[in-house]
């Protein structure tokens, strides 16, 4: 059973930075691309970034490329989320995923094990 458990939210100002982490556990970590989606309050849950099991390969989303880094450390199973420049828009619940495969994707299908979530809440 793999199980993911998120740390590292809060709150922030605009303009701040925070760094997510996202401990796995219950299989070969190295193996698998690892990702991020978030949620705000009456929205659908949206892709964020995403990394490859060798975490040669990343991809993200329009809207926070430039500003938000992706990361793994394979000897501490932990994947990372760098968010700088962070704005009121990006308030949200972020969740850790995994599923898999082994190339970075923006698909909720693709992903089935979740972690509980982090809160980030940046203050205008």
């Amino acid at each position: 059973q793999v199980h993911l458990v998120e740390s590292g939210g809060g709150l922030v100002q605009a303009g701040g930075s925070l760094r997510l982490s996202c401990a796995a556990s219950g299989r070969t970590f190295s193996r698998y691309a690892m990702g991020w989606f978030r949620q705000a309050p009456g929205k659908e849950r949206e892709f964020v970034a995403s990394i490859s099991g060798s975490g040669g390969s990343t991809l993200y989303a329009d809207s926070v490329k430039g500003r938000f880094t992706i990361s793994r450390d394979d000897a501490k199973n932990t994947v990372y989320l760098q968010m700088n420049s962070l704005k009121p828009e990006d308030t949200a619940n972020y969740y850790c995923a995994t599923g898999r495969m082994v190339l970075p994707t923006p698909y909720r299908y693709n992903y089935n094990y979740w972690g509980q979530g982090t809160q980030v809440t940046v203050s205008s």
